[in-house]
């Protein structure tokens, strides 16, 4: 897989791509990530890639000619699944999404600023477009790197156990179990005793029953879809 971003803060996003799992990742030649710096398509001696909003009001707008000649740029060296812009108006991410992004071969992702990006942008180019919460952020950077790092960690080869990540919480729609690891007591608190039997298929309907319970308690809404 193939991700470039497009930023007008690069700094900020390098960071998680340079440590753990991300990192062992592109080392591992399993993933390219590629930041791209917006105001290096701005023209005049500011490189301004903002302007005030038509028919007033506060906030500046990205414009779309700086946008457009990155992204068109990148298009005529290769073909992309996905164009997607973070945004808090966005489709929520969820788990669902992810493992649909993690099946594509090369996406790109724009991080919006300020109020956000001229509409004609989202019109000419964006085929998704996702949010990682109701609120709001400075910029989509941090929203990029969750999205980054929820769709590799999904290919192929990333974790060490390829197992792993279908047990998450909500691949199946449901919260994650209870899980334990050594001591077996710790202050009094004991492993449940089920996990010791070597019983297996009752271990699994142990763990699908908690996991159900868990959500019931902490996520009903997950329930209702």
């Amino acid at each position: 897989m193939r991700i470039d971003i497009i930023t007008v803060l690069p700094e900020l996003l390098k960071s998680p791509f340079e440590a753990s799992i991300l990192k062992r990742a592109i080392t591992a030649g399993l993933v390219s990530v590629h930041f791209h710096n917006l105001r290096d398509y701005a023209t005049g001696g500011y490189k301004a890639i903002d302007d005030t909003q038509y028919g007033g009001g506060a906030g500046m707008v990205m414009m779309i000619e700086p946008i457009d000649k990155c992204i068109s740029k990148l298009q005529q060296e290769r073909d992309y699944d996905e164009i997607i812009y973070m945004t808090p108006d966005g489709e929520r991410l969820t788990q669902s999404i992810a493992n649909q992004v993690s099946l594509k071969g090369n996406i790109m992702i724009l991080c919006g600023h300020y109020k956000g990006v001229d509409e004609r942008v989202r019109e000419k180019f964006i085929t998704k477009e996702i949010s990682i919460g109701d609120y709001v952020l400075s910029g989509g950077e941090l929203g990029a790197a969750v999205l980054c790092d929820a769709v590799i960690r999904l290919i192929p080869g990333v974790l060490g156990n390829e197992t792993s990540a279908l047990t998450d919480s909500f691949q199946d729609g449901l919260l994650a179990p209870p899980i334990y690891t050594k001591p077996r007591e710790y202050d009094g608190m004991k492993v449940p005793e089920i996990l010791f039997s070597g019983n297996f298929p009752e271990i699994e309907k142990w763990r699908e029953t908690k996991a159900y319970e868990r959500t019931k308690e902490r996520r009903p809404d997950l329930l209702d879809d």
